[in-house]
């Protein structure tokens, strides 16, 4: 078992997001939080994958030079790309009903990255979900975001909340990569990592 692999090592998950901690307690893995406040900017050429990894990476280049040998720190990113635009967090509720707009009744993308980040190396890999939303009527997007506030959220949604419940039609992918992190991915590197 994992667990059993990493009892010489301290996972550190840099985030503060509770769906986040939840799925690594979920995978019965023993970690720590600790967070750096890092400003997320990213050069405007990337696209859709390269954006998530870049920040990803940036989020760990915060505890550059302060990693002991037996720490694995796991930073992450989650982008929503839908026609060749990124969708981040929405600042407003105009901003939004707007991304909800764009995503209702067609495809897009969600990609989260996970770095990897020890004192020899650095490894980071993504997950690319399909998910389609029905066609959002506007009472459905208002009564969305007044209730749920969204705005920690890449494209202003979770999936697992009301609007996912009744608007997502299909999914191709992780399922747990669109809640914030792709918990098979990072299981499965984290065995490698340490074997």
């Amino acid at each position: 078992m994992l667990k059993q692999k990493l009892k010489d090592y301290r996972l550190i998950l840099a985030s503060g997001s509770p769906r986040r901690h939840q799925f690594f307690k979920d995978m019965e893995l023993d970690f720590e939080v600790q967070i750096k406040s890092v400003d997320e900017v990213y050069p405007s050429e990337l696209q859709g994958a390269e954006i998530s990894d870049y920040l990803a990476k940036l989020k760990a280049s915060a505890f550059k030079n302060e990693l002991q040998s037996e720490d694995i720190l796991i930073t992450s990113d989650t982008v929503v790309w839908h026609k060749n635009e990124s969708l981040a967090k929405a600042a407003n509720e105009t901003e939004a009903k707007e991304m909800l707009s764009k995503l209702s009744g067609d495809w897009h993308q969600v990609i989260s990255s996970v770095c990897f980040t020890t004192v020899e190396r650095q490894i980071v890999q993504h997950s690319i979900t399909e998910v389609k939303f029905k066609h959002l009527a506007k009472s459905e997007i208002h009564h969305y975001i007044e209730k749920y506030k969204p705005y920690d959220k890449a494209g202003a949604y979770g999936i697992q909340e009301w609007i996912g419940l009744i608007g997502i039609e299909e999914i191709k992918g992780s399922y747990t990569s669109v809640v914030g992190l792709p918990t098979q991915l990072v299981y499965d590197t984290l065995s490698k990592l340490v074997t």
